[in-house]
């Protein structure tokens, strides 16, 4: 169950009593505010809602209600004209935070929503004999964020890479190699060589139509099972897969599946008899389709004239497919904004056969990578390389950390943590649907919005505990009432409805943002406060200190970034 320690829900709480039943404790959490200056309190209750019902002025409302509530949880409670303004008890509250994050670790914010169940999580699915460019960075790092959060919500996260291992484009390699590759060329730099050919069959085709034609049919002879097109397209995936996996190891992602587009070769033919069955198909100029008006959607090409099946067909046989698999519980597609229409039409096709199990269907969209300001595109041999990218990041964080702490041992491996996190943090902490303009110095910039400020304020915070020798110490008392750490406490109590409205949304930003924010207020906090004075309340700024490294920890976890406890 989720834990509830916010001021919020202690304040609904008390007003719930005083109100004896009048409105629901969601009808009161519903209607509470957050002042605009502390000088008005933690949390304000506005009777407004109330003056209808009794029929009184609302200051008369507020004063009485007010006097029924008891004050002992709360330091005071003020009336302001229509408003009960509540000052949170900042010792008790303080108290009962970092006693819980000191008790549960990394695990304050865990609840069982998910009972175990499922959450399939399609996701990176870089297409083979391409390079992995920094346009795949969005899908991976946001799946695997995604699986992290809804694992700490108490499911069972499978990650699935649907490799783009299939389609027209093996037609245009294939033709592209028989008429300008080298089996040395692409032996000796097979990524490369094999990106050279595909921009270049793709050039070619602008001035020459027929190209796509001949690609179309090679496409063709591919699906029907011609042993010289199985041979190329066979050996094309298996020089892909090996650099695809050494930077999936780069960058600390792993999978469950990773079954693409080819592994539903065989189990098409089922999806198109269900449609078929249930008088779903029709025939529209030699195609067959699934008419989808009722939806305000195009229909659904479910298979060409000429027999050629199509991303959807293959998606509804992948989506039936994973719930025989792994009966999930929401079955999450990480695919760019552009396939928005593609989504809507599979949904849609679902519901026409009568799955329940289509309302757990969700494309989770994002916006595009520019650089410059430019569309980034294979076709065009307009990429960003990923492995290059990384490489340099982990230069740039050298330089950075290098200023800071030139003797850092384990210096190699905190480098490609603070690089690699600088990319993926950056990328994360942009709101999903929003694209971003690429800028390496700027994400990796210890300075400003970046992962690698978050990431030193936490190895800070560590080396404070280092510092001052501190031990986890569950049996004392951690009392704060300063405002200086209370701005602290009212975000660490927040975690649990931080990942909670991040899995609601499908959205790791409101994480990347929950850290920045935390991280700003620690340093404030580090420059005003003396935290290592000799007095009674140093075991708890201590302890608060803890509290801020654990969820910054635990934190980029869950984005997929690690938190060296040095830099």
């Amino acid at each position: 169950m989720l834990k509830e320690l916010n001021e919020k829900n202690l304040v609904a709480y008390a007003l719930m009593s005083a109100l004896d039943g009048m409105l629901s404790l969601e009808k009161i959490k519903e209607l509470l505010e957050n002042p605009k200056s502390a000088i008005h309190g933690d949390v304000a209750f506005p009777v407004f809602s109330l003056a209808k019902i009794l029929r009184k002025a609302p200051n008369v409302i507020a004063n009485s209600l007010a006097s029924k509530i008891r004050i002992n949880d709360f330091e005071k409670i003020e009336v302001v004209g229509p408003y009960i303004n509540f000052f949170m008890n900042k010792e008790k509250v303080s108290n009962e935070v970092l006693q819980q994050i000191l008790l549960e670790g990394g695990h304050f914010g865990d609840f069982n929503e998910g009972e175990g169940r499922n959450v399939v999580i399609d996701m990176s699915s870089p297409n083979i004999a391409k390079p992995f460019s920094i346009g795949h960075l969005r899908s991976t790092v946001i799946g695997d964020a995604l699986a992290n959060i809804f694992a700490k919500i108490g499911y069972t996260s499978v990650k699935i890479n649907h490799l783009g291992d299939w389609g027209k484009q093996f037609g245009m390699l294939i033709v592209s190699f028989k008429k300008w590759g080298s089996k040395e060329a692409v032996k000796a730099h097979p990524i490369d060589e094999l990106l050279k050919l595909y921009v270049r069959i793709n050039a070619k085709a602008k001035e020459d139509p027929t190209l796509d034609e001949e690609a179309r049919k090679w496409f063709l002879k591919l699906e029907r099972g011609d042993q010289e097109a199985r041979k190329l397209w066979k050996w094309f995936k298996d020089e892909s897969l090996i650099e695809f996996n050494r930077l999936y190891k780069q960058l600390n992602v792993s999978f469950d599946s990773i079954n693409g587009e080819a592994f539903y070769n065989d189990k098409m033919a089922e999806i198109v008899n269900i449609l078929a069955s249930k008088g779903l198909l029709k025939i529209s100029e030699g195609a067959a389709i699934v008419d989808l008006k009722k939806y305000d959607l195009n229909p659904a090409l479910i298979k060409k004239s000429d027999g050629a099946t199509l991303y959807i067909t293959r998606d509804l046989a992948a989506a039936l497919f994973r719930k025989r698999e792994y009966d999930f519980a929401k079955c999450i597609y990480v695919v760019g904004n552009e396939q928005t229409g593609h989504f809507k039409q599979l949904k849609a096709v679902l519901k026409e056969l009568h799955y329940p199990w289509a309302e757990d269907i969700y494309h989770v969209a994002f916006g595009l990578v520019t650089k410059d300001g430019k569309k980034l595109s294979t076709r065009d041999g307009n990429v960003i390389l990923l492995e290059a990218t990384l490489k340099k990041a982990d230069e740039k964080a050298l330089k950075q950390i290098d200023e800071k702490n030139v003797n850092l041992p384990n210096k190699e491996q905190i480098v490609h943590k603070v690089g690699c996190g600088a990319v993926k943090f950056f990328d994360l902490k942009t709101d999903r649907m929003n694209g971003y303009d690429f800028n390496l110095d700027l994400m990796v910039s210890f300075e400003g919005e970046t992962g690698p400020y978050v990431q030193y304020t936490h190895a800070r915070s560590m080396s404070i505990l280092r510092n001052a020798n501190f031990f986890v110490d569950k049996e004392q008392t951690h009392a704060l009432k300063d405002d200086e750490s209370w701005k602290i406490v009212k975000l660490l109590q927040i975690f649990p409805q931080i990942i909670k409205r991040a899995a609601d949304h499908f959205e790791p930003s409101i994480i990347a943002k929950y850290l920045l924010n935390l991280s700003q207020s620690f340093n404030k906090y580090y420059a005003h406060v003396r935290i290592l004075t000799e007095d009674k309340e140093k075991a708890a700024r201590l302890a608060l200190v803890y509290a801020v490294a654990t969820i910054l920890k635990e934190g980029l976890r869950l984005l997929g970034v690690d938190a060296p406890d040095k830099m």
